[in-house]
């Protein structure tokens, strides 16, 4: 359930510039998953690492520059 949030949040970002803006202001993965969750959107770090196949090393791209998302 909390991986189908991952998508949900992803879709919603790419179809809401101001959300998108927002996650991007992100410092690290532990910060992007605190503002994912205040806006509803469940999950872990390490539940977000398995749908995006990143660690939090590679982070370093934007919402919007994550492939296949």
């Amino acid at each position: 359930m909390a991986k189908e949030q991952v998508v949900k949040l992803f879709r919603a970002a790419q179809m809401n510039p101001s959300l998108r803006d927002e996650l991007n202001t992100a410092p690290d993965v532990d910060t992007f998953v605190k503002l994912a969750g205040e806006r509803g959107y469940e999950f872990t770090t390490e539940e977000w690492q398995e749908v995006v196949r990143f660690s939090v090393e590679e982070l370093k791209s934007h919402v919007s520059e994550i492939p296949g998302i």
